[in-house]
């Protein structure tokens, strides 16, 4: 019997000599960023810096040479591979950056070895400072040179000669000199044989497009665009809403199902068990004669009109974003189709789906690990999304991916954004930390949040700061969104136009994406008795609005995210600094560009009904200045400027006025 040869992973004390000879002498440990050891990729930003740090030592004091590399995955060949070098931090700390230039999935690694010339220069110069006699040194010095002239070729070789016969013809004093220049380290290191290489793991980082980081969504059923309950809104309809929310400063204008809609157990007015006749039913209960996924539900236009309207939201400079809601009506086509593709019960019947206490009638659920579902419905669902690709939709926030196969998701993602780097994904998943930050490490380019229900300054400043931390900063983008047709936060019902503006601060200037559901820029807020939901909920009536009614805070709303786009301190949710303000009613944090440039103070008061007033500090150690600098600070909501003068200053938030304060802080 034999052992088992030891992995690269593990550590086993008890191996033969032959493998220790083998083990690198070179360490190269706690390399960032990655993620669970590179078994799933970074997510990064194209064209943005990635920073990348590692603890790289080796045994005596000979120093050492570390270069990062990268390249596209799927490119093969020593010569696609890019590198820059690494720099000594101290403490063995290494550091590095490079900037991916494509959307794509790029793998980087990390080489360390022994630079036996920089070793020797260095205690070169450091005897000859001493004054002690080098000429031992200078020898073995020529030795090097000549040696790495007879490894070297062409040019190299010919001009490493060169300086071989010019430091046999010099003096001590001038040999010195020669060997320190730094046109002799280049040349030397340009015909280094690399003793003792040491290769890292390759790790994986997944580059998106801007988009994928900062963005603002806006929300709406297309049917609610009407004048009339009884007139179903239309896609040409939707066309009358573009300048508003172009001028409202969103980016992306998000619609709920747009597919055929089934009638059997179709729901009514406030989710009640019956549908009247007239009643439209949940988008949400997908299928019917018409069509299931790739069908266009008929009251809202034909597929032209679809074409059209996405042209339409690009001149305005937005982007479709469609909902893939992975359920059926009773009425979709593939329970005829492929009823193998569901769980039948005994009786007959499918199991509608659950969350309790709610319970969804109109909505049965297909089984991804049924045998006629494998790979049949994996492809069918895959192609779906291709299709509406195809016609110009590049975002999908995707319906409860948590109660779906990881493995399918891994598989759809990565398949898709292979062929279209430029897609984005939206996790929609209320769940568990550990679920929802997988969600990201298989792929979603960023999820829904606990935001929604983070109130208390303890609890805003614990789940910020968590964000900026590892795993999630590697792994999970949040997308604040302020509210949804599913969630009509508690804090709203009773908090007025203050409390939208409050929750409209916090998710603009606290993430790079944030997000909200039609209605919330009127403060819609009437809810269900005891619940979380809205009363006369949008999923199944149509909801006709005028937003030009008094008490709107859509003047402010624009405001907040022409403050994002002018501030690139705002446009992530990393970087986010707490700082110390002495009211427990007051949450005010910072952000701070990454050259330093633009910092942004925010000061949100979390009372909505009184005013709020703090002792609080200037981070004037952020800047470099002492306690007693002055500094400028300028209101981004309504342009007033002055001088801070000191550390220590204080504030007054009255919500009847405003709730929060946005200041841009530069030195003076």
């Amino acid at each position: 019997m034999t052992a088992e040869k030891p992995s690269e992973q593990s550590y086993n004390p008890h191996i033969p000599l032959s493998q220790a000879l083998l083990l690198p002498r070179i360490v190269i440990e706690n390399t960032r960023p990655t993620l669970d050891g590179g078994q799933f990729a970074v997510k990064a930003v194209v064209g943005r810096e990635i920073v990348v740090t590692s603890k790289i030592f080796a045994d005596g004091h000979d120093k050492l040479a570390v270069r990062i590399r990268w390249r596209e995955e799927g490119e093969e060949g020593e010569e696609v591979w890019q590198s820059e070098v690494m720099n000594d931090q101290g403490n063995n700390g290494w550091e590095g950056r490079f900037r991916p230039q494509r959307m794509g999935r790029y793998l980087y690694l990390i080489e360390a070895w022994i630079d036996q010339f920089a070793s020797f220069q260095y205690e070169l110069e450091k005897k000859h400072l001493a004054a002690v006699p080098v000429s031992l040194e200078l020898q073995e010095g020529r030795t090097m040179v000549q040696q790495a002239a007879e490894r070297s070729e062409g040019q190299l070789s010919e001009r490493l000669a060169a300086l071989h016969h010019e430091l046999s013809g010099l003096l001590e004093t001038e040999q010195v000199a020669l060997f320190l220049h730094p046109q002799s380290a280049q040349l030397m290191a340009e015909a280094d044989h690399r003793p003792y290489l040491s290769i890292s793991p390759e790790f994986p980082l997944d580059v998106e497009r801007e988009l994928a980081e900062f963005a603002s969504w806006y929300e709406l059923f297309p049917r609610s665009i009407t004048d009339d309950p009884a007139r179903h809104g239309t896609f040409n309809d939707v066309h009358s809403r573009l300048p508003m929310i172009q001028d409202m400063g969103f980016d992306v204008l998000y619609f709920t199902p747009i597919h055929p809609i089934g009638r059997s157990h179709r729901k009514g007015r406030n989710n009640s068990l019956t549908a009247g006749p007239d009643d439209p039913g949940s988008p949400y209960a997908i299928g019917s004669e018409e069509g299931g996924h790739e069908a266009i539900h008929s009251q809202l236009g034909t597929r032209e009109d679809f074409r059209r309207l996405v042209a339409a939201a690009a001149d305005h400079g937005l982007e479709i974003a469609l909902d893939f809601a992975i359920q059926c009506s009773q009425d979709h086509p593939w329970l005829k189709q492929h009823p193998g593709w569901f769980n039948w019960r005994p009786d007959g019947t499918i199991k509608y789906a659950e969350n309790p206490p709610k319970k969804y009638q109109d909505i049965v659920n297909v089984d991804f690990y049924a045998p006629e579902a494998i790979p049949s419905l994996w492809v069918e669902l895959r192609d779906i999304v291709v299709g509406w690709v195809e016609e110009g939709v590049k975002i999908f926030r995707v319906d409860n991916p948590h109660t779906k196969p990881l493995p399918f998701w891994q598989w759809l993602i990565a398949d898709v954004r292979t062929l279209h780097p430029e897609v984005i994904f939206l996790a929609e998943a209320f769940t568990t930390p550990a679920m929802m930050a997988r969600l990201g490490k298989v792929g979603y380019t960023q999820s829904y949040t606990y935001f929604t229900w983070r109130n208390t300054k303890a609890e805003l400043a614990s789940y910020f700061s968590e964000l900026n931390e590892s795993p999630w900063r590697e792994c999970y983008r949040p997308n604040f969104f302020v509210n949804t047709p599913d969630i009509n936060p508690a804090f709203l019902h009773q908090s007025g136009r203050p409390g939208f503006l409050i929750r409209a601060a916090l998710a603009t200037m606290g993430s790079g994406l944030w997000g909200m559901y039609s209605g919330f820029e009127l403060c819609e807020s009437a809810p269900v008795p005891g619940k979380e939901e809205y009363l006369d909920s949008e999923k199944y009536e149509i909801r006709v609005r005028d937003f030009n009614q008094p008490g709107n805070i859509i003047a402010e709303i624009a405001q907040l995210n022409r403050i994002r786009r002018q501030n690139p301190a705002l446009h992530s949710h990393l970087g986010l600094k707490i700082y110390n303000a002495w009211n427990d009613n007051i949450l005010y944090f910072g952000k701070r560009s990454a050259d330093g440039s633009n910092f942004i103070l925010v000061a949100v008061s979390l009372d909505p009904h009184h005013p709020q007033e703090a002792n609080f500090e200037l981070p004037l150690w952020e800047m470099g200045l002492p306690d007693d600098a002055t500094t400028h600070g300028e209101d981004l909501m309504n342009g007033h400027r002055w001088d801070w003068h000191g550390k220590y200053q204080f504030m007054r938030i009255d919500p009847a006025y405003q709730p929060f304060g946005i200041w841009r802080i530069t030195a003076s």
